[in-house]
């Protein structure tokens, strides 16, 4: 009976190690698993940024376009119409 009662508690301590191993190893794999997700999280809205960057460049420059286009077809003096007729003038 000493025999069984002593590999019965063997076997509950293995039993134990083990379910703590596991557990160790559930909880490495969930650190890494929210490093690997903070890290993705933070290379998409770097991403983001970048590609907003662009966009904002892309935007300023079509604007510009735009605007230009506007003072031709309006025929409104420029900035460089009026320095000339400042010269022009004398002043």
């Amino acid at each position: 009976m000493d025999a069984k009662l002593e590999q019965l508690f063997y076997a509950a301590l293995g039993g134990a190690l083990t379910v703590k191993e596991k557990m160790e190893q559930s909880s490495e794999d969930i650190r890494s698993w929210q490093e690997k997700s903070e890290e993705t999280a933070k290379d998409f809205v770097d991403e983001l940024a970048a590609k907003g960057e662009q966009e904002k460049e892309s935007l300023r420059k079509m604007l510009t376009d735009v605007l230009r286009e506007v003072v031709t077809d309006l025929d409104l003096a420029t900035k460089e119409d009026l320095e000339k007729l400042k010269r022009d003038l004398g002043h």
